[in-house]
C-alpha cells in the first residue's frame, strides 16, 4: 500500500508552499486529531491564475477551468492541513470539504448552478491522494463573489495521527 507522499509522487504532484493569509486568520489549526483549514483560494506562487465568476459565456470562468482551480486550491488546503499535522503521511482521512464557487447568476445571461461538477476538481484529486481515506463529506455552494476575485475557495476538515 501507497503512502499519501508516496500518491502524490506518482501523480507528479508537490505539496506547494502553505499560502501567506490574505486576512486576519491562521492558514489550518490543529484541535486534537481533527484539522481545520481556513478558506483556500487557488493560489500558484502567490497569484491567482485567473479571476472572477464561473460561468457559460464570454467574460466567464469555464466552468472546466474552474474545476482546475478547484483541483490548485485543495492542494493548498492539503498542504496547510499537512503543515500542522506534521506531514502529509500524518493524516488518517478526509472528513469534509467545503467548497464555495463564484457564480454567474441572471445577470450574465445563465444563472451558474454546476457548482457540484466544479468541487469534483477537488473532490476527485483527494480520492487519488488518499485512497479510500478520502473520501468524503462535501458541500459545493454558489456565491456572489470570493476574496481577491478567486473563481473558488475551498476548506477541508481533517482526522490526524
Amino acid at each position: 500500500m501507497n503512502s499519501h507522499s508516496q500518491r502524490l509522487q506518482q501523480l507528479n504532484l508537490d505539496l506547494p508552499a502553505v499560502p501567506a493569509p490574505v486576512a486576519s486568520y491562521i492558514p489550518a489549526l490543529r484541535d486534537g486529531e481533527i484539522v481545520y483549514t481556513s478558506g483556500q483560494l487557488p493560489f500558484v506562487d502567490g497569484k491567482l491564475p485567473q479571476t472572477g465568476v464561473v460561468g457559460e459565456g464570454e467574460g466567464l470562468v469555464s466552468p472546466e477551468d474552474a474545476a482546475e482551480l478547484a483541483r490548485v486550491a485543495v492542494l493548498n488546503a492539503i498542504a496547510a492541513a499537512a503543515d500542522v499535522a506534521g506531514g502529509i503521511d500524518n493524516i488518517e482521512r478526509v472528513i469534509k470539504l467545503t467548497g464555495f464557487v463564484a457564480s454567474a447568476t441572471a445577470a450574465h445571461g445563465q444563472a451558474f448552478t454546476g457548482q457540484p461538477a466544479v468541487i469534483n476538481g477537488a473532490s476527485d484529486l483527494l480520492g487519488k491522494v488518499f485512497g479510500d481515506a478520502g473520501q468524503h463529506a462535501r458541500s459545493a455552494v454558489g456565491v456572489a463573489a470570493l476574496p481577491a476575485g478567486a473563481p473558488v475557495e475551498l476548506e477541508l476538515i481533517v482526522k490526524v495521527r
